[in-house]
């Protein structure tokens, strides 16, 4: 497939979504490789729980600053040129951690090179990438490489839990590095010097003839919007391996709860993309984030190991739409030469929700001694996504009337 173009919503453009979604679930080993050791990585460099949440948080800063970074980057040079970065860095990375000495070393491996330069390629840069490929199936398409980091969510925690075990984390960090670097590089020939070709100027460039507000304004909104619901989304995600711990249940218990949680997700994120595709982003958004409200409220009474089992997968079910909607939206009031940076300011912010809510949750369980406020601080935060998502949709039903000439 190398060095052709093709039409959008074609073969081609449904084989290379293949292919960027199997380069997205391998890199997102770099979003919960320190979730699942995060027991291990407390006794290991004898930190407190908020201490053992930063490789987790500084990773995800890095990352969110690395997605930027790297959009750019395939701006001006293509999607393949930060990809090769990523497997390389991503290899280089996990070695680098697992030989780290102190905590110092294993948190700045952890976020400058597995997170920046390695995982965050595939993320928002990879996204705004394949909503070129598609017009009438952007949803479905947007969702369906969205879904990689959760499918690495599924596979991944198990695997890493396993080998932690067996070999210890040093071992299965290198390990890990090593498989990245070697299954990632024959991928990315697939997308090298492939481009689509431009099926109109309407469908692509069309913009709302009336937006909810500034184009300015509706960017900080969409940013404040991707912050809050993944403080939200992180205190599951980010602590469930330890809350279960906690509880009595042990680590791999979490472990499979996490996968559990994050495999119920792909299911959410692709039914969302189908969803999408006839609703529309903002009532995507809408209707995910009181979803996930509803299940985080859930975790507050339920604590037994059936019921956690029983409430992770109903947060999965429920939080999977949330992020590929935003890149739909800004697809839907934005042109698309503003698509790439635009599309990756937004996702990388649910990126920095994903990192404060961890460090958060990680603080308040220090402060309190349980996670029961952390989730209370998870659903504050949740609120106030819901009420951007009913703003947009109040503005999509009765849009603001032009100003009079």
């Amino acid at each position: 497939m190398t060095g052709h173009s093709f039409a959008p919503d074609s073969r081609d453009a449904w084989l290379l979504l293949s292919v960027a979604l199997a380069l997205s679930t391998i890199a997102g080993v770099g979003l919960w490789s320190s979730v699942v050791v995060l027991p291990v990585i407390q006794a290991e460099f004898g930190v407190d729980r908020g201490g053992a949440s930063i490789p987790f948080t500084a990773t995800m800063v890095a990352f969110a600053v690395g997605g930027v970074m790297m959009g750019r980057v395939a701006d001006r040079f293509g999607i393949a040129l930060p990809l090769v970065i990523s497997a390389v860095t991503l290899g280089t990375g996990y070695f680098a951690a697992a030989s780290a000495q102190s905590y110092l070393h294993f948190i700045l491996a952890h976020a400058l090179l597995i997170g920046m330069l390695g995982a965050s390629t595939t993320f928002g840069p990879l996204v705004a990438e394949v909503s070129h490929w598609f017009l009438r199936r952007r949803g479905i398409a947007v969702a369906i490489v969205a879904s990689g980091n959760y499918l690495a969510g599924t596979v991944w925690p198990p695997i890493l839990q396993w080998a932690v075990a067996e070999v210890g984390w040093r071992q299965a960090f290198m390990l890990t590095g090593a498989f990245c670097a070697v299954a990632m590089l024959p991928l990315i020939l697939a997308l090298r010097g492939r481009t689509v070709v431009d099926a109109g100027a309407t469908p692509i460039t069309a913009r709302p003839a009336a937006m909810p507000t500034s184009p300015a304004r509706l960017q900080v909104l969409l940013v404040a919007a991707g912050i809050a619901c993944c403080v939200a989304m992180s205190m599951p995600q980010v602590h469930i391996v330890a809350y279960s711990a906690d509880l009595g249940f042990g680590p791999a218990r979490g472990a499979e709860m996490l996968s559990i949680m994050l495999g119920t997700g792909v299911v959410s994120r692709l039914a969302s993309g189908l969803i999408a595709d006839r609703i529309g982003g903002v009532g995507t958004l809408l209707l995910g984030s009181a979803l996930q409200c509803l299940a985080l409220f859930l975790y507050l009474p339920f604590d037994g190991l059936t019921s956690l089992y029983v409430v992770s997968a109903l947060f999965g079910l429920a939080q999977g739409g949330i992020v590929p909607s935003y890149a739909l939206i800004v697809r839907d009031y934005f042109p698309a030469r503003e698509a790439g940076w635009r599309v990756s300011m937004v996702l990388m912010a649910t990126v920095g929700g994903m990192a404060l809510g961890g460090w958060l949750s990680g603080e308040i369980y220090d402060l309190t001694g349980s996670y029961r406020m952390a989730f209370v601080n998870g659903i504050a935060w949740n609120l106030l996504n819901l009420a951007i998502a009913f703003w947009l949709l109040i503005g999509r039903v009765w849009p603001k009337a032009p100003a009079p000439a």
